[in-house]
Parts: C-alpha cells; sequence; structure tokens
C-alpha cells in the first residue's frame, strides 16, 4: 500500500476546542501536518496522539509569535471565539474576535500564507446586530473580505452541538441540579448543527478551490425552539423536571444575575443574541455536498451517559 506523504501544513487557531478537535482529526485523516498554538500545551498533549500534529506553546495574540508559526503553512483556519466576556462594555469580544483577526492577517502576509478559512456566527453584522458577540463577528468578516490578498472561506454555522459542546450538556447539567429550570428566551429559534458536520465543511472547503471568497451559512435539518430543545435533552436523561419559559422582563433579569455567576454562565449578551433565529436563509452543507445530521439521531448517545443511574 502506498502512504500519501504529508505534504501540506495547516495552522490551526482553536484547535484545542469543542469544534477544533474534531476538525483537527479530519485533516489528519486527509493526511495533513497540523501545527495548532497554545498557551496550554501541557493540558492538550493528548492531541499529540495523532499523527502530524504539533503542538506549539504561544500566545496567538503575540503577532510576531503567529507570524512565525504560520511560515511554511499552505493554509490558517480561525477557530477561536468566546461567548462572554470578563467585561461588559464588548472590549473583550473586540480584542478575540477584531484584533486577533487583525494580527492574524497581518501574520498571514508576512509569513506568505494566502489562505484562510474562518469560522464567523449566522447573524453576525458588523453594525446592526444587536449583540456585541454578533457585532464583532462580523467586523471581523469585513477585515478578511476587505483584504486584498487573502483567499478566503467564511462560514457561520447556528448553534453548535456534539458530545463535548456547552449547549445541551450545559443543560444536561441544569437539568439534573434542579426540579424546575426557569427558561429565558424559550421561543428563540435555531437550526442547531453537528460538530463532525461543520468539520467536514472546513475539511471540503480547504480542498475545493470553488470555496474561495465564498460564505457558508451552516444549519441542521430542523428547526426548534430553545424551549423545545431542553425539553428534547430532558427526555433522553428520563428526567421528570418543570421547565418554565420567563417573559422578557424575568429572562432578562436571570441574564443580569448570570453577569455575576463564576463563569458566567448566561448574560446580557447572551439574552441579546438569543433574540435573533439562527436560522439560515440558504443552507451551505447543500453547496458542499453534505447531508447535516439531525440533533435526534446524534444526540441521545451521549446525553445516555448522562442518564441517572437508577436506586436498587
Amino acid at each position: 500500500m502506498v502512504v500519501k506523504p504529508r505534504s501540506r501544513s495547516v495552522c490551526v487557531l482553536g484547535g484545542t476546542g469543542f469544534v477544533g478537535r474534531t476538525l483537527v482529526n479530519e485533516l489528519v485523516r486527509a493526511r495533513y501536518r497540523v501545527v495548532i498554538p497554545t498557551r496550554r500545551r501541557q493540558r492538550h498533549r493528548d492531541l499529540l496522539v495523532f499523527p502530524g500534529v504539533e503542538l506549539i506553546d504561544m500566545d496567538v495574540h503575540d503577532e510576531r509569535a503567529l507570524t512565525a508559526v504560520l511560515r511554511g503553512a499552505d493554509a490558517a483556519i480561525n477557530l477561536i471565539g468566546i461567548l462572554n466576556e470578563r467585561g461588559r462594555d464588548g472590549s473583550g469580544f473586540k480584542k478575540v474576535h477584531v484584533e486577533l483577526v487583525a494580527k492574524l492577517l497581518s501574520a498571514c502576509d508576512a509569513a506568505g500564507v494566502t489562505r484562510l478559512l474562518h469560522m464567523s456566527a449566522l447573524k453576525a453584522e458588523a453594525a446592526r446586530a444587536p449583540s456585541h458577540y454578533l457585532r464583532t463577528k462580523g467586523q471581523a468578516e469585513q477585515l478578511i473580505r476587505s483584504h486584498p490578498r487573502i483567499r478566503f472561506t467564511i462560514f457561520k454555522p447556528s448553534v453548535i452541538f456534539g458530545p463535548r459542546d456547552s449547549f445541551t450538556n450545559r443543560f444536561a447539567r441544569l437539568l439534573k441540579l434542579t426540579p424546575v429550570l426557569p427558561l429565558a428566551c424559550a421561543d428563540s429559534r435555531m437550526s442547531p448543527v453537528y460538530v463532525d458536520d461543520v468539520a467536514r465543511a472546513f475539511a471540503i472547503a480547504l480542498e475545493d478551490s470553488h470555496t474561495i471568497g465564498r460564505t457558508y451559512e451552516l444549519c441542521g435539518p430542523d428547526i426548534y425552539t430553545l424551549d423545545e430543545v431542553v425539553h428534547f435533552v430532558r427526555d433522553q436523561l428520563g428526567l421528570k423536571r418543570a421547565i418554565v419559559p420567563l417573559p422578557k422582563g424575568l429572562g432578562r433579569m436571570q441574564a443580569w444575575v448570570g453577569e455575576f455567576l463564576p463563569g458566567k454562565p448566561f448574560s446580557l449578551d447572551n439574552f441579546a443574541s438569543l433574540g435573533v433565529a439562527g436560522i439560515c436563509g440558504e443552507n451551505g452543507f447543500a453547496a458542499l455536498g453534505i447531508e447535516p445530521r439531525p440533533m435526534s439521531a446524534i444526540v441521545p448517545s451521549y446525553l445516555a451517559r448522562r442518564r441517572p443511574r437508577p436506586r436498587v
């Protein structure tokens, strides 16, 4: 058997995260050499079991270091993003979503890298979006599209689910802790998308020059309200829990309280983002030849491990 050499190299920012780990697996299977910059190399050493993966201990916000790690790469992939910032003025979102992208574009120029795949968010808009999260994601898109030398592909997924997600698993944890779950933004609509399908979209785009200069919205096949998602998670866990949708005023108060809880599990910025329906205008999966998988086919397999054990 002839083994295809690992001649192509990709630098993945955010490669140690939820989507990143799945994408790294896809890239390794495609025989790419994958370079992952990270501040906590020791914490992610398990990724080194993948052949062709290299972890570089560095700060991605250091432009000189970023330029050095990009040298020799055939492409860069940016998956870095945050759902909440430490403060409340948007500066945290701006640093991660806008300033980092500006540094990445400059580093790509200096390193001679012209191909960039970028993770944005569904409904991101630079000016009109209601939250810091969505506005800064939109501003990053503007920077990328206006760059004269970058051959970009942008992905805008709806909320992403999978075994390591902070979406279905977070609700699973909450439902196990309390007999009654008050739910803000219960009528918010979304098309949850499977992490493996998102990673596959990136891998296909990396190989297909027809995706250059294009933006792909990525949605799962089904539309849910947040209330329906939480009921689905509850039923998969086999729990008897009351889920109480909150009116807008109480939902906003819940978000305000969440701002001061450890880890900021829910914030006013999250509340604003959920006011925009996470539904695709045109689902990019079809253009990439991918049939997205529904939550009902995937989530039960991993939530089964969270089901309470029956008392003997």
